[in-house]
């Protein structure tokens, strides 16, 4: 599966790693926030969330970030999906 499987089966959990207030300014409709910074404390929440995973942020490189911290922790399913206007632009 890639990123773009995964987000056009519709079952994809969209997780924005940009700053709160950066999400606040726009978003993935329907997307979650938590900061990058906020990564790796929050890994068993990540393993208990539906799968895939899609993380976003403003051009990629946070979110490939988390992506590769989070598939280094044991957390399955998940991809980078790079900026969430790229990501709006593909569901």
């Amino acid at each position: 599966m890639n990123v773009l499987d995964a987000l056009k089966n519709g079952k994809a959990t969209i997780v924005d790693v940009r700053s709160r207030e950066e999400f606040q300014d726009g978003h993935v409709a329907g997307s979650i926030n938590i900061p990058l910074q906020e990564v790796p404390a929050k890994v068993e929440e990540f393993k208990s969330m539906a799968k895939p995973l899609v993380l976003c942020c403003l051009s990629g490189g946070r979110s490939g970030q988390a992506t590769a911290f989070l598939q280094q922790n044991g957390v399955e399913e998940v991809y980078n999906g790079g900026g969430w206007m790229d990501v709006n632009s593909m569901i």
